[in-house]
């Protein structure tokens, strides 16, 4: 028996404690360790001890009281224990935070866990075992990477730390890197082998997730020597007898799991396979039972996923799709991602197909193919849904698809062929007839209802024979098989009741012979389509037998008294076809296809008001929806308006408008659908329109409809389209019409004859215009013998009486255009006199106008010259100027440098001026001003010899009406294009009173010649250009006046 003393304070006696005997009221143990100042390792030992006996409030009431502030303050330097209690607080409350499935409650516990964690690291924040335990607080909250990091602190400073060490193991787990987990796992067993049993569970878990199926079930074993009554060892072997997929390891698997059930009820896995396997034996009781009970103990949440996945299958394995629905979208919502728990993806899927959302199913299905993606099921239930929202070539894809992944998959081959009927007939049939192979060689038996669909494709398709065959297969023996072979109506004589369309006494009488005369209801949909090609092939007797046959076992199968009315109006039989749409309104009174067919049969007897009233009745049961009934309720407007009695031109167009909206409605209903073909309904619009007289929307009804469904070659709507074109009066129109109905009947000679008439009236419509050309005339010749050549061969046919011709009419159609032709001719000749003469006047015409082009031409030619040589003229002016401009600057140029050169040769002869030269500064600067003036006066003489010049090119090349007569201008000019050329003086900005116009110095010139001629012989450096002397009289006077004052200057100076 365990006990702990209690030390008495101040005493050498101790108080005992039976640990087995704990009080209840933990009260009294409290009071005895706070007036003894126990230690508190013992508050520790008997906290614990409560833990253990499942008394938690007692623990939770020690350990919170050993964590007060009066203890603390107590026990300040007690720094261990006082963190173990904390420790052992944060740990209760992490696991109660655990195991909570509400949110609120479990925040509440994890908040606790934390701040008692808190207060035991401000004692010692380096505490390797509350690190531990904030590890497994933060684990629990699903925090990994902080998880991790609190366990990376402890092993930093410890690497053989076993609680870190099988927290980081658990870490490594939860984020998939199970062999990482195991060398963890097995690192805490080599360090501390005494480990508990959980420890190697963990082994045998990392095992399981890397394949290593025995060493993990060895694991598994291991854990059940150490601790028997480990369930989760016993969930773990259960769940790997179960993966055999065999009888005997089912039945251990789930022998272990009911023995884990048995230990601990509320093993949330446990329960969950038990679910599984109860939903397989159908006690659907039990499964809802299981499911509930692990949804209410567990909060992990691929758990719970498929415990409401298990709760979900077992509503829709009992039909209640609305709760199966929520309880597979609360499955899915319980997983991150398909990959981890996909099969509630798929039943959702499914539930949602059957309720009809296509779209949310689609969305389902494609997320099982992200994990699935051959998965045949799958693709046969996308490929369904596709279909269903319209869009059939998707839909055959997945289909195709599914049969290439699995080609022994008859079914995907049977939704694949009736998904084919639709657009390809021919695929359809090949997708049947496979399916109906792969069922017999797997020994299975092959659906009626397969062998149906490929009887009515044979039997479309014009296989009658074929047809026939597979129609007798799916039928198999039976009293049919007598009406339909002759060689096997030995025991029966039907002969006498072949016409007898309600005759049912023959079954009777075979019954009362003993022969068994039954037609299962599977059968009954193969049996009429026998009787329906039986009837085609005009063994109408046979086929009216078993259309009798069916009413006498199904008297309600209206579609069989329907095909005896339609027996009998072919046999002209109108009473009794009546009588038997009748019959067939007694079961139905408001069958749109009988009400149709009344109609009908009631416009043929000539009844009218009936006929209408019917045919309303017809339109009104379907809401105006069936397109038969509307189609034969505009029949009835249109020959009610266009019957051979008197006319009522309001009633007629009334009975029109009527009929054409009606064919409208139904042409709009039939073009939507792929199913629905029928070009009578715009055979009678265009008929409608042609009536009223709106001849180009009937042509247009007519091509669209001849295009649309007879590949233009119906010649019987060609011979519509001509009789339009007739009445229009588009002849030419209407005999290339009847031309193209003739190529492809060439035996119906009522074409022939039309064509003819179409030639003659359009020969006399021709002759009877005020104007008309040769071409026409030559045209309506060679139509009119073409007549001619129509109308005697149906002469020599109608003598034969094959066709029925009137051979009088002929002749006088012969006689007619023979008539015509001889006046063709005399219109001919008159016609081509007119067209000669008018083909001169066109010639002449012509003529005249290239005489006009020609003179046009001519004059824009000389204006062209005239421009050209004005441009030419322009250009070699410009470029006269250019070389006179050059050869002037070469002439300055030279003049230049031979009055320097004399310069010099003055100086080094020590001429007049030596003197003025050695009289200082002054005469230096009269030399300088000496100079600029015979600068300025030889630029004087070049302006006059320049201006010369340009009056000279002037009077050359100026126009007539411009002259010039400015001499002023034209020197400003001539001096403008010498600076343009740089040919002005640099000086000219040194002299004091030089000219600046030509007039002024020719004025000068004028003036004083003799004056000049000293001056002119003392400038020697210019005395050689008498030419420029001449010119530059006003330059010479101020250059001697400026001598002048040069003189005087030097009188002072001496």
């Amino acid at each position: 028996m365990a006990c702990v003393y209690i030390p008495v304070q101040n005493s050498e006696e101790e108080v005992r404690v039976a640990l087995d005997q704990l009080p209840k009221d933990a009260s009294d143990i409290l009071d005895i360790l706070k007036a003894e100042q126990a230690p508190l390792d013992l508050w520790l030992i008997i906290a614990r001890e409560y833990f253990k006996q499942g008394k938690l409030d007692q623990f939770r009431q020690i350990l919170e009281e050993g964590s007060s502030p009066e203890i603390d303050d107590y026990y300040a330097d007690v720094r261990y224990e006082r963190i173990a209690i904390l420790n052992a607080l944060g740990a209760y409350y992490s696991y109660l935070g655990k195991i909570e499935t509400k949110q609120r409650e479990k925040e509440e516990h994890f908040i606790l866990a934390t701040q008692y964690y808190n207060k035991a690291s401000r004692i010692d924040m380096h505490e390797p075992s509350t690190w531990v335990g904030k590890g497994q607080l933060l684990l629990a909250k699903g925090e990994v990477d902080q998880a991790s990091a609190a366990f990376k602190i402890v092993l930093d400073g410890d690497h053989d730390n076993v609680p870190a060490l099988l927290g980081q193991a658990c870490v490594e787990f939860n984020r998939g890197r199970y062999s990482d987990s195991l060398e963890l796992y097995k690192r805490a067993l080599q360090v501390y082998p005494n480990c508990p049993a959980a420890v190697r569970l963990g082994i045998g878990l990392c095992r399981y997730k890397l394949g290593q199926f025995e060493k993990a079930q060895q694991a598994f074993e291991r854990v059940l020597q150490l601790d028997p009554e480990n369930v989760e060892a016993l969930v773990a072997l259960a769940i790997m007898d179960l993966r055999t997929n065999e009888a005997a390891g089912i039945r251990k698997g789930m022998v272990k799991m009911q023995r884990a059930f048995e230990i601990y009820p509320y093993c949330a896995m446990a329960l969950n396979y038990l679910a599984n396997h109860f939903f397989f034996t159908g006690q659907h009781f039990l499964v809802e039972q299981l499911t509930e009970t692990a949804l209410a103990v567990t909060n992990h949440g691929p758990t719970k996923s498929h415990s409401y996945y298990n709760l979900a299958r077992s509503y829709h394995s009992k039909g209640d799709y609305e709760k199966a629905g929520l309880y597979y979208m609360a499955s899915v919502k319980e997983v991150n991602k398909p990959h981890e728990f996909v099969f509630p993806y798929y039943g959702l899927g499914q539930v949602q197909l059957k309720l009809g959302d296509f779209r949310s199913a689609l969305s389902n299905f494609e997320k099982v193919l992200e994990v699935y993606p051959d998965n045949c099921e799958t693709l046969k239930s996308v490929g369904h849904i596709y279909v269903q929202l319209g869009q059939a070539d998707k839909g055959q894809e997945f289909l195709r698809k599914a049969t290439k992944i699995d080609p022994r998959d008859a079914q995907a081959f049977l939704e694949l062929g009736e998904l084919l009927i639709s657009s390809d007939t021919g695929a359809a049939l090949d997708a049947f007839k496979t399916a109906r192979t792969l069922f017999k060689k797997g020994g299975q038996e092959v659906p009626i209802e397969l062998l149906n669909n490929i009887g009515v494709l044979q039997f479309e398709r014009g296989d009658f024979q074929l047809a026939q065959q597979t129609f007798e297969e799916a039928l198999g023996d039976g009293i049919w098989l007598s009406f339909i072979n002759d060689e096997k109506k030995s025991f029966v004589d039907a002969a006498a009741s072949i016409l007898q369309f309600k005759e049912m006494q023959l079954f009777h009488d075979l019954e009362s012979n003993g022969h068994h005369v039954e037609v299962p209801w599977d059968k009954v949909t193969v049996l009429f389509n026998l009787a329906r090609l039986l009837e085609l092939l005009n063994k109408s007797g046979a086929a009216s037998i078993l259309y009798r046959l069916i009413l006498f076992k199904y008297p309600d199968y209206i579609d069989a008294y329907l095909r005896l009315a339609a027996i009998a109006k072919a046999r002209n039989n109108i009473l009794l076809s009546i009588e038997l749409v009748n019959d067939a309104l007694k079961v139905n009174e408001k069958c749109p296809n009988a009400l149709s067919m009344l109609g009908e049969l009631e416009l043929r007897n000539d009844d009218w008001v009936k006929a209408k009233e019917t045919l309303r009745a017809a339109s009104d049961a379907t809401d105006g929806k069936d397109s038969y009934a509307t189609l034969s309720l505009g029949n009835w407007n249109y020959f009610a308006a266009v019957r051979n009695e008197k006319r009522n031109p309001k009633l007629e167009a009334t009975h029109l408008e009527k009929a054409k909206e009606l064919y409208t409605r139904v042409q709009e209903a039939a073009s939507g659908s792929v199913f629905v073909q029928m070009p009578d309904v715009w055979i009678n619009l265009a008929h409608v329109y042609f009536a009223q007289g709106n001849f180009a929307l009937a042509v247009k009804m007519y091509q669209n409809c001849l295009r649309k469904f007879y590949h233009n070659t119906d010649s019987q709507i060609l011979l519509y389209l001509a009789r339009t074109h007739y009445e229009a009066e588009q002849w030419q129109d209407c005999i290339k019409t009847l031309l193209r109905a003739i190529h492809l009947a060439p035996s119906n000679y009522t074409l022939r004859f039309d064509a003819g008439v179409a030639m003659q009236k359009f020969s006399a419509s021709t002759l009877q215009k005020a104007k008309r050309t040769a071409d026409e005339v030559r045209a309506t010749v060679a139509e009119l013998q073409n007549a001619v050549r129509i109308f005697s061969q149906l002469s020599a046919a109608s003598n034969l009486h094959i066709h029925g011709f009137d051979e009088k009419k002929i002749e006088t159609h012969v006689g007619y255009c023979n008539h015509l032709l001889s006046a063709a001719k005399v219109h001919l000749e008159a016609a081509e006199r007119e067209e000669q003469q008018m083909r001169q006047r066109q010639e002449l015409a012509r003529q005249v106008a290239l005489a006009e082009e020609a003179r046009r031409k001519a004059e824009e030619q000389r204006k062209y010259q005239l421009e050209r040589r004005k441009q030419e003229d322009e250009l070699k002016r410009v470029q006269q100027q250019e070389e006179h401009f050059k050869r002037v600057k070469e002439q300055w140029k030279s003049s230049t440098h031979s009055s320097k050169r004399r310069e010099r040769s003055d100086d080094e002869d020590g001429g007049p001026n030596e003197k003025r030269r050695r009289k200082g500064g002054k005469r230096r600067k009269k030399d300088k001003h000496s100079k600029s003036h015979y600068d300025t006066e030889e630029i004087g003489e070049m302006i006059d010899e320049q201006e010369n010049e340009f009056e000279d090119a002037d009077i050359n090349y100026r126009e007539p009406d411009a002259q010039i007569n400015d001499d002023d201008g034209a020197e400003e000019n001539a001096q403008g294009l010498l600076a343009a050329a740089g040919l002005e003086d640099s000086d000219v900005d040194d002299r004091t009173a030089a000219p600046s116009t030509i007039s002024r110095r020719r004025q000068a010139l004028s003036d004083s010649d003799d004056d000049d001629e000293p001056l002119q012989r003392h400038s020697s450096p210019i005395g050689e250009n008498s030419a420029y002397l001449q010119d530059s009289d006003g330059e010479v006077k101020d250059r001697g006046r400026t001598n002048e004052d040069f003189a005087s200057d030097d009188e002072k100076e001496n």
